[in-house]
């Protein structure tokens, strides 16, 4: 079995951000999102993987110097560039010579869960199912695509029915067996610049057949997709609820710590800090005087902090912050400087290489 990462999409939604870095690399907890989705493949069983990229050479190459040839998380990487965003399918049949005739889980490229994917691929395994969709229980269903089951089986698909009839969304993990060209080739509109080549549609032309058993898993844990800036906090957010508490770092007197805390080599927390759990802080960092980390705050490396709150935000590494205001829900790039000025605080989404003053 084969996987396939589509990390092609051009993040619309996480604009500004995205102009500058692809936000299929953009760290949750330190770690870019695509490192979680290739660990999760990984520890499933499957190393032989596919990743679909576009549309620019500087974003294909950032994609690439990030995920490297795999053999840093133990497995094989085949980079299968994408010729323009023209929906799933199109991007499935981007990668249909990498797949050739073996089977294969689809993994969208801002997807963010907890617990992998290994019952899914079992499942599928041990099935005569000729596709699988990993599904999660959502109170707002009308914003995703819906599955309606019946007997272990899924019997319908609709797209963000305004009126949806089940609470069953699709996530952004498939499993397939060939036979799902047929159906992608189906469904295929005749001008690709003016529609997208959905995969939605696909599956539900193969249900609509009556040929296949289309089953599926439900998601006990936390799922997100992460497509935009507040569903990357609450992912961030979610990810910081697992870390285990620990120091590495060198902690000045007068330090307060609550709830797990973990710091990394050579980043010194100075006199007079807060740092309210969770709170992930990275290596070589100078936090404080008096600074109010906390809680659900990531920190990249090499990042200075000084007389300042900030709370529910990621930081990423190279970053200057020295204001005596409160900084909240907001996501910060690489190498900004954020100084102190007279005004009052505000929220910040800032891509790479950005100064701002307050």
């Amino acid at each position: 079995m084969k996987g396939l990462i589509l990390a092609g999409g051009m993040g619309t939604r996480f604009r500004p951000f995205s102009h500058t870095t692809p936000k299929q690399i953009v760290p949750i907890a330190n770690k870019p999102i695509l490192y979680y989705i290739v660990e999760n493949l990984k520890n499933a069983g499957i190393t032989d993987i596919g990743v679909i990229v576009g549309y620019t050479k500087k974003r294909i190459k950032k994609i690439m110097d990030c995920l490297g040839d795999g053999s840093k998380f133990g497995v094989r990487l085949t980079y299968i560039e994408q010729e323009a965003p023209l929906g799933l399918s199109h991007a499935i049949i981007a990668g249909k010579e990498f797949l050739g005739n073996d089977d294969f889980v689809v993994y969208l490229g801002d997807n963010m869960l907890k617990g992998g994917i290994s019952k899914l691929v079992e499942n599928f395994k041990n099935s005569d199912a000729e596709a699988s969709l990993l599904l999660a229980r959502s109170k707002h269903p009308e914003k995703f695509g819906n599955a309606i089951v019946e007997d272990g089986k899924i019997i319908d698909l609709e797209e963000k029915p305004l009126q949806p009839k089940t609470d069953l969304i699709i996530t952004g993990v498939y499993m397939f067996k060939p036979s799902i060209y047929e159906y992608m080739y189906q469904i295929k509109p005749e001008n690709l610049k003016e529609k997208e080549w959905g995969l939605t549609e696909a599956i539900k032309a193969m249900i609509d057949s009556k040929k296949h058993k289309i089953t599926y898993s439900i998601l006990k844990d936390w799922w997100d997709d992460a497509g935009d800036v507040e569903a990357f906090l609450r992912a961030n957010r979610l990810v910081l609820q697992d870390i285990e508490h620990d120091i590495k770092g060198k902690l000045e007197e007068d330090v307060k710590i609550t709830n797990n805390v973990k710091i990394g080599k050579n980043t010194i927390v100075k006199q007079g800090t807060i740092l309210e759990g969770p709170v992930l802080i990275g290596e070589d960092c100078e936090i404080g005087p008096n600074a109010h980390i906390g809680p659900s705050v990531s920190i990249g490396n090499n990042v200075k902090i000084t007389n300042t709150e900030i709370h529910d935000s990621v930081i990423m590494e190279n970053c200057q912050i020295e204001t005596d205001k409160k900084i909240g829900r907001s996501l910060i790039g690489k190498h900004i400087k954020i100084k102190k000025n007279t005004q009052t605080s505000h929220s910040f989404i800032l891509g790479d290489n950005s100064e701002v003053r307050l």
